[in-house]
């Protein structure tokens, strides 16, 4: 189910908490804990619905300006039925954890049978050590650069880093990937300790911000929520890619953590 990242941010935020689709068939089930950029949301009921039976309160609920615009959003499609979803945030990706937690000898080991497990089932052959590579020496560099350099479709590259991602061994950033820590300690384990920069310390820019304004942000040297916190937002906005709905997200991503835009003049 896809959601936007507005109406996640929304969600999280407690303003909304339904959604309208018009599907063949229900697409999510009530339980389902969808793993989002902002955490996991829950799936708290389903059921179809008549156009005739949605209210002003319904619209507000699913973030729409109007009943009408609502009504609108779902006249794609006609002849499909529209399915009521009922929605709530139900905390933070469990995986963000398990990518901070450094693996066992025992974990490292059931890790690495898992990889095996992948290659042996992958119709291009072994694939995993080479991503963790990749990803590793390329940190933050956007997935279709990554996938032409392997000579891999985009979307099927992406597909297997997330396999990678569900077992804490990568994270997805505003823009490209980075080895979790327990990726890192896997990948010493198969070649060998290697250097590394030092890990940028901080609260990563929230994805939600889309790929212009990181870029914009990461070329001032502000690649963290703290850094961001040193800018003026007057200032940020001046920068070519940071729009009003980004700057939104950084204030609401600050907030989030105690902190606020700065209330004095950047030097760029």
């Amino acid at each position: 189910m896809m959601i936007r990242p507005a109406e996640l941010e929304a969600i999280k935020r407690g303003d909304i908490d339904l959604a309208f689709r018009r599907w063949d068939r229900a697409r999510v089930k009530v339980g389902t804990a969808l793993r989002t950029s902002i955490g996991l949301v829950e799936v708290v009921a389903v059921s179809p619905v008549p156009a005739s039976s949605l209210r002003a309160a319904d619209a507000r609920r699913c973030g729409a300006a109007s009943l009408k615009a609502l009504h609108e959003a779902l006249s794609a499609r006609p002849d499909r039925p529209i399915f009521r979803v009922e929605l709530r945030y139900a905390g933070s990706d469990p995986r963000a954890a398990l990518r901070e937690t450094l693996p066992t000898p025992d974990e490292i080991a059931d890790l690495i049978a898992r990889l095996d497990r992948l290659d042996a089932a992958s119709p291009i052959g072994p694939w995993t050590r080479d991503t963790l590579r990749l990803i590793d020496t390329n940190a933050e560099v956007r997935a279709p650069e990554l996938a032409e350099r392997v000579g891999r479709p985009t979307a099927e590259f992406k597909r297997d880093v997330r396999k990678l991602k569900e077992k804490g061994l990568t994270e997805s950033l505003a823009i490209g990937y980075r080895l979790a820590p327990r990726g890192e300690a896997v990948l010493d384990h198969i070649d060998g300790p290697r250097e590394r920069a030092p890990r940028r310390t901080g609260t990563p820019l929230p994805r939600s911000i889309g790929a212009p304004a990181t870029g914009a942000l990461r070329a001032v040297d502000a690649h963290t929520l703290e850094e961001v916190s040193q800018w003026r937002r007057a200032d940020l906005a001046a920068l070519h890619g940071v729009g009003p709905i980004a700057l939104d997200r950084l204030a609401t991503a600050l907030h989030e953590i105690g902190l606020d835009f700065s209330d004095t003049v950047t030097d760029a």
